[in-house]
């Protein structure tokens, strides 16, 4: 009896096009508006799992034997399309489940930096900026790398050089306070648009200065380390460009 693979192909392709549409629709959707937060984040689980299951059967079709004529097609765009929309997600966020289930980070967990010009951006909904003594004990336990650092020139200076690296970065930038010693930011993120908020914070030191950065997701429980990525990346880029 001869396997229909053109059949198959089919039912791969619709299944990888089902679980685009999850995983590419509900972050889309949620970002107009038009989706709550709710149904776009398991929509993105959900389409993976259809993409997932796509991938097997593209596998299953060219492992078990050549596609039918007819089959080629659509079994090659169905692995492409299950590929991007199901194992390159799955590969960005795996990394992260490893992480502390927290969403505030900071380089000085003794005394974070605090926020001021962000407050009125934040809504009342927004996840709470108390820093309690667990949420310093997880991020000394996942997040050991990071700590104050130390660099020479003023705060003034280096706060202005943290302007222009943070616009590099493409964050928005709230609030610039050479006097003062700090700097207020946003970033939202490329996939839901969940908005993302940064305070450096800078202080004579010596004959340098002590630059401490706090970043804060505005919403969900963990943030599968993208704080403690955005402060590494800041802190890399502004130590090479001094």
């Amino acid at each position: 009896m001869t396997v229909p693979f053109g059949g198959l192909a089919g039912w791969a392709f619709w299944l990888a096009a089902a679980g685009a549409v999850l995983v590419i629709g509900g972050p889309v959707l949620h970002r107009l508006g038009v989706l709550g937060l709710g149904p776009a984040l398991l929509a993105v689980p959900l389409g993976g799992f259809l993409s997932l299951l796509a991938v097997i059967l593209t596998a299953f079709i060219f492992v078990g034997g050549r596609p039918m004529p007819a089959g080629r097609t659509p079994t090659l765009a169905a692995a492409g399309l299950a590929i991007l929309t199901g194992v390159v997600p799955l590969m960005l966020v795996v990394p992260g489940f490893g992480v502390p289930q927290i969403h505030d980070i900071t380089t000085d967990p003794d005394d974070p930096p605090r926020f001021l010009a962000v407050m009125p951006l934040r809504g009342e909904t927004a996840n709470s900026l108390d820093y309690p003594p667990e949420t310093a004990r997880a991020q000394r336990e996942g997040y050991s790398d990071l700590s104050t650092v130390t660099m020479s020139g003023e705060p003034a200076a280096l706060v202005e050089r943290s302007r222009e690296v943070a616009a590099e970065l493409g964050w928005d930038i709230v609030d610039v306070d050479p006097e003062g010693g700090r700097l207020e930011a946003s970033e939202t993120t490329f996939w839901f648009g969940f908005i993302d908020d940064v305070v450096v914070r800078i202080r004579p030191a010596g004959g340098g200065s002590e630059i401490d950065v706090r970043s804060v997701s505005r919403v969900g429980v963990s943030d599968l380390g993208a704080n403690a990525a955005r402060i590494r990346r800041f802190i890399d880029r502004l130590q090479s460009s001094s």
